[in-house]
Parts: C-alpha cells; structure tokens; sequence
C-alpha cells in the first residue's frame, strides 16, 4: 500500500467469530467490509468463519475463511456528513457541511448506481478511513436508507390496469427511471430504498 495509509491506527482485534456483518476489517493494509458471515463446524473439526468481503477502495468481493486461531485487525472507520451539490458528466459534486467553500468531486464508479437517486441538497455521509478531521481517505458514500421522490412523468395506466399487480416505469424528479405499480401518477411522492434500489411505497397523492 501507498504511504497514505502508514499513519492510520486500527483500533482492536477481532476474534475469528467477531468478524460479522458490518463490521470493517483491515487485511493487508486495506478496509474491507463485512457483507456476509457465517461460523459452522465441519464434523469433528474446529469451527470456522466463512466471511463475504467487500474491499472498500475497489469495490470488489472476496470470500474468506478464519479459523479459531485468527484475529484480524477493525478497521478505523468514521464518518462526515456532506452535502450533494450536482453532477456534470461523470463526476459528482458535494461539498463539506460544515464548511460549503470546501468542495469536492467523485467519480461515477465511486459513487455507484444509487447516486440516481440523489438530488441536489441531500446530505449523505463520506465514509472515511482514518482520522475524517485531518488526514483520512474518503473511500465511499453512503445514502440516506430511504428518499422520497417527485414523479415527473408517468404514463396514465388503462382502466382495469389498477387492479393488476403489474408495474410501469415513472420517471423521477432527478432524471431516473423505476418501475412503480400501475397506481402511481405523475406528481406522486414515492419512497425508494436506495439500497435494493426499489419502490417501496407512494408518501402522498
């Protein structure tokens, strides 16, 4: 790893059964997310921790397994809050809220697909590895669970369609699409999970 990261601190060690869900681990010197955990005994053998892994800077999942034996370092997350501001081509402005003159940009890639649903003024949280007030590395972002949109086109559905469970694709106040039930009319206000990336249910009429 870089020097970036020589000057962080984890915090304490973890057991191999302790390295459960949302917990944030440091494996050859990178932050790593606990996606998934599962601890079983194969027969007569010491019981083992299958992990899913999501490694913080890239992106990408890795499955592994910790024995009884190992320990591995927490990972020193924190987190600020920040202010979305706009997005031009591939890169997404936010500034500090504490401080708006501090401004700053991500790329699409690191922002991911649930920056559709951002519309200017959301306040979302940077996760941070490392210290957020002096040298840490943003190393992601993390939406509001649940948002509540406009719709700004919708197609009227046709009689009788209401009663199907059917669905039709709306267009929402930041520009993106999504499948809604066939109920949903232009100037709704719907609630989207931005986690699944669904609707959940129509907020007023």
């Amino acid at each position: 790893m870089g020097d970036e990261y020589k000057h962080l601190q984890y915090s304490n060690m973890l057991e191999y059964n302790e390295i459960t869900e949302r917990k944030y681990i440091v494996l050859d010197g990178e932050p790593y997310e606990v996606i998934g955990s599962h601890v079983f005994r194969k027969q007569q053998r010491k019981p083992v921790n299958a992990t899913k892994l999501r490694n913080l800077i890239t992106g990408k999942i890795a499955e592994r397994s910790f024995h009884v034996s190992e320990k591995v370092e927490e990972a020193d997350i924190d987190s600020k809050e920040i202010k979305y501001l706009y997005n031009n081509k591939d890169e997404w402005w936010f500034c500090d809220l504490k401080d708006p003159s501090k401004r700053f940009s991500f790329k699409d890639a690191f922002v991911g697909s649930r920056g559709r649903f951002l519309k200017t003024n959301t306040v979302v949280e940077a996760i941070v590895f490392g210290d957020p007030e002096t040298n840490g590395k943003t190393i992601g972002i993390k939406l509001p669970i649940k948002v509540d949109l406009k719709v700004t086109e919708a197609h009227q559905a046709s009689r009788g369609d209401t009663a199907k469970a059917g669905t039709k694709e709306v267009t929402l106040e930041t520009g993106t699409t999504i499948q809604v039930p066939m109920f949903i009319k232009e100037g709704d206000i719907v609630r989207i999970n931005t986690e699944t990336e669904e609707y959940t249910d129509r907020v007023t009429n």
